[in-house]
């Protein structure tokens, strides 16, 4: 099954497709999986788990229908599976107030994690932008994100695209704002 086959999103709606998602290592199995499907030996060695941990979390996020088998052929007797991403995108549940966002938190442990050799482009801007401007700038980084998904190849190297835009909790006047 080719990526454009798949659903275009799939929405996290139980508390066991939130924990399956929550999870670093399946995080990084489901960008594995994100296109082309693998075997648990592929994603394990992908991913540099243990074959039998990569079987522990593929079973899991296949539980919670995030993935599937979507194809099997037999080796030596043995019926090899070979699992996908059930849909190209996930969207999750707004983490409510104060709560952890999940993306940003694999966001930043797979930064933390590339190769410091390795080229970035991190930066970050604090703006002052009125409600249009805004939109206008959250709308034009979605079709950027969308743009560049859609040249993906997966014969390339993985990159990694994350992005941000909210407005900060209100905080208390410093001393130099006071009147």
């Amino acid at each position: 099954m080719a990526t454009a086959d798949l659903p275009e999103t799939f929405h996290v709606t139980t508390d066991e497709q939130l924990r399956a998602v929550s999870n670093l290592t399946r995080h990084r199995i489901m960008a594995v999986l994100r296109f082309e499907p693998a075997t648990i030996t592929q994603i394990a060695e992908r991913v540099g788990v243990a074959k039998g941990s990569s079987s522990y979390h593929v079973r899991l996020l296949e539980r919670a229908g995030l993935v599937k088998v979507v194809r099997t052929r037999k080796v030596r007797g043995v019926t090899e599976r070979y699992y996908a991403m059930a849909a190209r995108s996930i969207v999750l549940p707004d983490p409510g107030e104060g709560g952890p966002d999940v993306l940003m938190r694999h966001a930043v442990a797979d930064l933390e994690a590339a190769p410091v050799e390795a080229e970035r482009h991190v930066r970050m801007a604090h703006l002052r932008l009125t409600e249009e401007q805004f939109t206008e700038l959250g709308a034009r980084l979605e079709a950027l994100a969308d743009e560049y998904r859609a040249l993906s190849d997966p014969s390339l190297p993985d990159a990694s695209l994350v992005f941000a835009l909210f407005r900060p909790a209100p905080r208390g006047q410093t001393e130099g704002d006071a009147k």
